[in-house]
């Protein structure tokens, strides 16, 4: 298959300098961020900003997506320090709003709920009028994991359903949609006052009508946020890019999502789960 070529709009620049100063910071703490793990396009600009996507349980996942650069074997084991040490990093930084996200730890009992819980918590001690956003795995759908995240109180909930069910088996096939769906609606029965998101990637070769319809389907189990960005292949092992969508499509998706009942949407090609996360709340809160 012919390479596709990269359009002008995808060619951002990245702050080598940022990231070097904040990656040093970030092993002296012995923590690691989303946004070297996932190799983000944003990264420079996030990081000179003073921002990042904490990621908790290790740089090493129990799943092999098939668009995700983070690396799928055997994880390490749990660091006790982690959470105290996020929470350290989030005050260093002066963080308004703190991401959190995880590898996927189908290893754990928990699947690492706990330790998501423990962070808000040290970061609620640290930093009591920072709002926290987690970007959590299924964990299986297991209502017991689910039930430590949602009680523990971060003010947003964000679990990817990242492409349409028909494209599952190309770039999810250890995940289920339906599974995704019934996450973000048993987070938002439980507990009505977190506000819950969910993004999806385009250029897999997904069609309109298939993006719509998952549109609906988030709104129908009350999420209240979504985020839509480019696909971006991490290397030639990965699933196949079909297509680059142009940002003019970018805004139509933003129309039509915000028509179906959406009440925050960042949709453009560079776009990524917690990009500009804050803005979200600050647009809801606000009205």
């Amino acid at each position: 298959m012919e390479k596709l070529k990269k359009p002008e709009w995808l060619n951002k620049r990245l702050d080598y300098q940022s990231m070097k100063e904040m990656g040093v910071m970030l092993r002296s703490l012995n923590l690691h961020t989303v946004c070297e793990g996932a190799k983000c396009p944003n990264m420079g600009e996030c990081f000179r900003n003073s921002t990042a996507t904490f990621m908790i349980l290790g740089d090493i996942c129990t799943r092999n997506c098939m668009f995700c650069a983070i690396s799928e074997g055997r994880p390490s084991l749990v660091d006790p320090e982690e959470p105290v040490n996020l929470a350290a990093a989030a005050k260093k930084l002066d963080l308004k709003h703190v991401v959190i996200t995880s590898v996927t730890r189908d290893d754990l009992e928990d699947g690492g709920s706990g330790q998501f819980a423990s962070c808000i918590y040290e970061i609620r001690k640290a930093m009591p009028g920072t709002s926290v956003e987690i970007l959590i795995p299924d964990f299986k759908a297991d209502r017991k994991a689910l039930d430590t995240v949602i009680n523990a109180k971060p003010e947003i909930i964000n679990h990817n359903v990242e492409t349409v069910p028909s494209l599952y088996s190309i770039a999810r096939p250890m995940a289920d949609y339906k599974q995704s769906l019934d996450v973000l609606n048993y987070v938002k029965e439980k507990d009505s006052s977190i506000y819950t998101k969910s993004g999806i990637m385009l250029g897999l070769g997904e069609t309109k009508e298939a993006v719509v319809q998952l549109f609906e389907d988030l709104v129908d189990v009350g999420c209240d946020m979504l985020t839509i960005g480019q696909y971006l292949p991490p290397s030639h092992n990965h699933a196949s890019l079909k297509e680059y969508i142009t940002p003019e499509v970018f805004e139509e998706y933003k129309k039509i999502a915000l028509e179906k009942g959406f009440r925050y949407v960042a949709s453009g090609p560079y776009v990524r789960s917690s990009y500009n996360a804050i803005d979200g709340i600050r647009k809801i809160n606000n009205g």
